[in-house]
């Protein structure tokens, strides 16, 4: 099965290396005590001001994240109830913080899902802690290519060997792709 396939009953989506049916489960609009909590979060997260004229809650099913839509584009997702900029987000609202930067060489690796390895690590963030959700940047131009979560403090990351970073979300993956 295709995972960027699509059918009326939904979307096909690969997570985590499992081929998973995406349906909207339901749509409201995010109250405004809940867009303030959203904002602050994601300022406090990637230093990231989130800003839109409307801001729409997609829960999905039988998957780990649930979709927010900011003005209409797909912004923000949640992972276990914790809030990250997509790629898009991210690079339409560059980070601040909390990001690793990949070297040329790391750029289509990353870019086509694989974790990010010390090698590849030009810079980290000093604030990045394990467990902390990143943006990871391309070198050049400090365009945004994923997003991931740390297994490394940002003083572990450069290096010359070993993963520091699980990939959980990049260019032209299947939540990259979602529209709804």
């Amino acid at each position: 099965m295709n995972p960027t396939t699509h059918s009326e009953n939904g979307h096909f989506i690969q997570w985590a290396g499992f081929e998973l049916r995406m349906q909207v489960k339901s749509r409201h609009h995010l109250r405004s005590d809940a867009i303030s909590a959203l904002q602050e979060s994601l300022a406090d997260s990637f230093g990231s001001e989130l800003a839109g004229d409307s801001y729409e809650l997609v829960e999905l099913s039988e998957t780990k994240f649930d979709v927010v839509l900011v003005g209409g584009e797909q912004l923000v997702a949640y992972l276990d109830d914790e809030p990250f900029l997509t790629v898009q987000g991210a690079n339409e609202y560059p980070p601040t913080k909390s990001v690793v930067t990949v070297d040329a060489g790391a750029v289509s690796f990353v870019s086509n899902g694989a974790d990010v390895m010390r090698p590849g690590i030009v810079e980290a963030d000093d604030e990045i802690e394990a467990g902390d959700l990143v943006a990871i940047a391309e070198e050049t131009h400090g365009k945004i290519l994923g997003i991931g979560r740390a297994l490394e403090d940002s003083d572990a990351m450069v290096g010359d060997s070993g993963k520091v970073v699980d990939s959980i979300h990049h260019v032209g993956d299947d939540l990259y792709t979602f529209s709804v």
